[in-house]
């Protein structure tokens, strides 16, 4: 496993229950370290898009690291201003417009329209004002549609041919476009990233107030032995000419930013759960599968019913010593539905793809690494009643860090009337 043990991991189990997840806090800085390490021509803003992983300590972690915060709503902007972020480290690039957008800017959340209604309203609420944009460049990257966030068939930002529409909206309420921002989706090929940043650039010359870039994230991360990472040194290096050319006679002060999520916090978190029972649809005239039905599932890792995401998995014996046997599993979620299964096909969620571990036992600790991003926080949370599972850090120092209370039954009710 990658930062936990099986005396840890058992500790673990003992001290907080199941399901719980576990971040590390040493991978965390790491990926840090590296996202900020990236090459640029300028001065570097290395953004955390929250929604991967929004829990304030882990909010505060990479603050102290220097990152700044990109936050997919409003809601989002408060929670990372309750956090203690400083306002000014923040910005907003939402779907929704943020229904108090006034008062996060004017608490100084930096704002990224990503629509031209958007823009109007930023600019009705704040004439003569500056603002970040985003545009859909026309090009996109990721494994299905629901990880592709640019093309035609994305209605993230602004599409890339409405760039006289944008520039007549400015003129109307004298805004400054100050930033540029795009945002294609999840992949690691160097030469995908400088086709898009090629076509990102080519429209960044014709918004001339521009002091800041950003490329976006999407760098994509190996949950998998099989899988590989995006290198962000690569990246940068194929990037360089065509930022430098862009830069040249800019000034100094014009900043490069990139928005990694999961590629910083992925592979620092996992679920601890318990195999609660073991079945199987074998039989002599016909083949059937052995599932191991597990204490977590969709309520704490939507990702595997979402996108038929594939995360690594152990079983580790509890309170016997292994037998050295494997046999072929699928593993079930807790949840009342045939959709909370952990190991689908690749890609596809309605596809099942049996894991070969160690044979294993009821009560015995089933692992699933990879489940820092896109965890905790997105989560079919309270389906079937299940309570929001703890959250736990490991922190520099080896112990054991409480960041969210198990959630009970009565405060998963509390706003019922």
């Amino acid at each position: 496993m990658r930062f936990l043990t099986e005396t840890l991991t058992a500790r673990i189990r003992a001290q907080f229950g199941t399901p719980v997840y576990v971040y590390d806090q040493t991978s965390l800085e790491r990926a840090a370290d590296q996202a900020l390490s990236f090459p640029a021509p300028c001065p570097l803003i290395v953004r955390f898009a929250m929604k991967a992983l929004p829990n304030r300590a882990v909010l505060r972690l990479f603050d102290a690291k220097g990152l700044h915060i990109d936050a997919s709503s409003g809601f989002e902007a408060e929670r990372a201003l309750a956090a203690g972020i400083a306002p000014e480290k923040i910005q907003i690039t939402a779907q929704e417009l943020p229904k108090d957008l006034k008062g996060l800017v004017q608490r100084g959340v930096l704002f990224n329209a990503c629509s031209l209604h958007q823009l109007r309203r930023f600019g009705e609420l704040f004439p003569g004002g500056a603002l970040s944009v985003r545009i859909n460049p026309g090009l996109g990257s990721g494994h299905n549609n629901r990880t592709n966030v640019g093309g035609p068939s994305s209605s993230f930002g602004i599409w890339h041919a409405k760039i006289e529409e944008l520039l007549e909206i400015a003129s109307q309420f004298e805004l400054t476009v100050s930033g540029l921002h795009t945002h294609i989706g999840s992949g690691g090929d160097p030469e995908v990233w400088k086709r898009c940043a090629q076509l990102t650039l080519d429209i960044a010359r014709r918004l001339p107030d521009l002091d800041r870039l950003s490329l976006g994230g999407g760098f994509k991360v190996a949950r998998l032995p099989e899988e590989n990472s995006a290198d962000l040194q690569q990246i940068g290096r194929a990037l360089a000419e065509d930022l430098a050319g862009y830069l040249a006679g800019r000034g100094e002060n014009f900043q490069l930013e990139i928005e990694p999520g999961s590629y910083l916090v992925a592979n620092a978190g996992a679920i601890v759960a318990e195999i609660m029972d073991i079945v199987d649809t074998h039989s002599p005239d016909q083949a059937g599968n052995a599932f191991l039905k597990v204490d977590t599932g969709m309520t704490e890792l939507l990702r595997p019913s979402l996108y038929g995401a594939q995360h690594p998995i152990h079983v580790l014996p509890h309170g016997r010593p292994p037998d050295g046997e494997e046999e072929d599993y699928l593993i079930a979620g807790h949840c009342c539905e045939s959709g909370d299964i952990l190991t689908p096909a690749a890609g596809d969620p309605e596809g099942l793809a049996p894991r070969r571990l160690p044979r294993a036992q009821i009560g015995d600790t089933l692992v699933i690494e990879g489940a820092g991003a896109y965890a905790a926080g997105m989560s079919a949370k309270n389906y079937n009643a299940f309570p929001e599972a703890a959250e736990v850090l490991i922190d520099a120092q080896g112990e054991l860090r409480v960041i969210r209370k198990r959630q009970t039954l009565d405060e998963a009710l509390a706003n019922e009337a």
